[in-house]
């Protein structure tokens, strides 16, 4: 088969570039490492005629039309048929497609669920495979890397900053120089901002959010090898108390207690006045005309900045009969220019450094999502983390009445019993 890298396109001048995130470490029946395909391009990845199938977990039309059409791009140029299926339980779908041996060649794999389907050999580690490998950041390499090898290629990825309603803020008589830079500015905004029908600042109840007070207190869940249990520790119950202290005051809540289903609806619907998002944020707005979002980088904490990172990668199946145009694929769907593509369809911040300049001035309101990338956390990738983190974000709905030193010695059992 004969393969078309990005390069190889723009050079011989063939199809044009467009301009331009459930837990649980499921794994399949397992597969044992494919048989050399035929020698070429592929350094031992299986080659057939078969063609390729892809299947995404979609946040709208918007998404499923943006990689149809870079797949068809792609499918039309390298002469190999692809078909892009939009799941509707992507967690399910992907799970049974390994149980009945039959999984698609390319689709969405989360940080959750890498050790479960690498362990038991349900995904080929592709990552030093690729000719891009060097242009991904670091910080998603280390999240997509599982047993010293890197397993798949970030497909793009998010941070949480904190998102400002302009119009409330100047209301309450706040100014640039109020902008929160540390936690005592942070709570003296949100006290200004506080009225009889509005929270000074309200996100969701649970680690993917309350996560950032840990980081910028220098704390984390497990260590940054991955071979420690470390949610017990002073840094994260300075940050949990601080938490606590405020929604106790009533200057932060958790959206749920104001009767919104996330952070973005209590924005949009000025149930808060601020709150802790990531950059999809920008999509759901469009539901909220009247709302001027100011996006600022979040305050730091006692041991600096902090903030979390989430991404999902190209996972490739260790049982595709093409893992060549499989990788072949990748490679073209995580070039810099489709991966701009992909931003202005539907607002992921592109994985590819050589992307960065042109994004910051696509999207000038939006940097301080992008800043992020140089602190911000991934979620533990170990095998079994997301049942501890869905136990650890039932405890953290009863933050304000409980102790934080209790609910993360909770999690410090729970996570020890998946460490090492």
């Amino acid at each position: 088969m004969k393969r078309h890298t990005a390069r190889t396109l723009l050079a011989a001048g063939g199809i044009t570039l467009v301009a331009a995130l459930t837990l649980t470490g499921c794994g399949g029946s397992g597969f044992d490492e494919p048989d050399a395909g035929p020698s070429g391009d592929g350094g031992g990845l299986t080659s057939s005629d078969d063609p390729l199938s892809i299947l995404i977990g979609s946040s709208g039309d918007a998404e499923t039309t943006a990689v149809k059409d870079a797949v068809a791009a792609w499918s039309a140029d390298s002469g190999v048929d692809a078909t892009v299926t939009a799941a509707s339980d992507l967690t399910q779908e992907l799970s049974q497609g390994f149980a009945g041996g039959s999984p698609p060649d390319v689709f969405y794999l989360g940080t959750e669920f890498l050790a479960g389907y690498a362990g038991n050999g349900s995904v080929l580690p592709y990552g030093d495979m690729l000719e891009n490998k060097d242009d991904f950041y670091p910080s998603l390499v280390e999240n997509f890397t599982y047993d010293g090898e890197f397993a798949c290629a970030p497909k793009d990825f998010s941070t949480l900053q904190l998102i400002i309603n302009k119009g409330l803020w100047e209301k309450a008589g706040l100014t640039d120089a109020d902008v929160p830079t540390d936690w005592d500015s942070l709570a003296a905004a949100a006290k200004a901002l506080t009225t009889d029908g509005t929270t000074g600042l309200v996100f969701s109840g649970e680690y993917a959010r309350v996560g950032v007070f840990m980081a910028q207190a220098g704390g984390r869940l497990i260590s940054e090898d991955g071979t420690e249990a470390t949610a017990a520790s002073a840094e994260n119950e300075e940050a949990l108390a601080y938490v606590k202290e405020h929604l106790t005051d009533g200057t932060f809540a958790y959206a749920a207690d104001v009767g919104a289903g996330w952070g973005g609806e209590a924005f949009g619907k000025q149930l808060g006045a601020m709150t802790i998002e990531g950059n999809w944020i920008t999509g759901a707005l469009g539901d909220y005309p009247d709302v001027d979002a100011l996006v600022v980088e979040l305050p730091a904490g006692p041991a600096g900045q902090g903030t979390l990172q989430f991404t999902n990668c190209w996972g490739m199946a260790a049982d595709s009969p093409n893992q060549e145009a499989a990788l072949d694929l990748i490679e073209y769907l995580t070039t810099a220019e489709q991966q701009l593509a992909f931003s202005e369809a539907f607002g992921p911040m592109p994985s590819v450094q050589s992307a960065a300049d042109q994004w910051r001035s696509d999207n000038p309101d939006l940097v301080a999502f992008l800043d992020g990338a140089d602190y911000a956390q991934g979620v533990p990738t170990n095998d079994g983390i997301s049942d501890v983190i869905a136990d650890f974000n039932a405890q953290l709905g009863t933050l304000k009445d409980g102790d934080p030193a209790e609910i993360l010695g909770s999690v410090q059992s729970n996570l020890e019993a998946i460490v090492g």
